[in-house]
């Protein structure tokens, strides 16, 4: 396997558990802080939305947020405008999430990043930053193309 990739892929899965472990902590599932943090920044968003911002399906939301439904972070409400339509929106129990949840994340990335220096910080998100953008574009792509 390629140094780069295999790097990376170790780095991704144990960057993963501790984030898991952490999140967990909060009483959420890995990925459900990802939609919370979408709500924290608009609150009434479509699955279809959320699942286009986070990069997956729909149905992969609709089955989180019924998960979170459940937990009583998020209720489900038709749209006022367009029967249609379901917006997801925050309860209080998760609008009281944002501050821990984004102070564990907060503490994660230092942990992680504590032996580099600002440079080397600013250097790696600049590179990572750039390898999205690649591998997005990858996904674009045909085979072969």
């Amino acid at each position: 396997m390629p140094e780069f990739l295999d790097l990376h892929g170790r780095t991704s899965k144990a960057l993963r558990a501790a984030a898991d472990g952490a999140m967990r902590r909060h009483g959420l599932h890995l990925g459900q802080n990802h939609m919370l943090a979408l709500l924290w920044e608009q609150d009434g968003r479509t699955p279809g939305d959320v699942a286009a911002a986070l990069n997956v399906t729909t149905p992969t939301v609709v089955k989180m947020a019924t998960r979170m439904t459940a937990g009583g972070l998020l209720t489900r409400r038709r749209d006022d405008k367009d029967q249609r339509l379901v917006r997801l929106w925050l309860t209080d129990a998760g609008r009281a999430l944002r501050e821990p949840v984004e102070a564990e994340r907060r503490f994660l990335e230092e942990r992680v990043t504590a032996d580099l220096t600002e440079a080397e910080r600013t250097h790696l998100m600049s590179a990572l930053a750039k390898i999205h953008r690649s591998a997005s574009d990858l996904l674009g792509e045909t085979p072969g193309g």
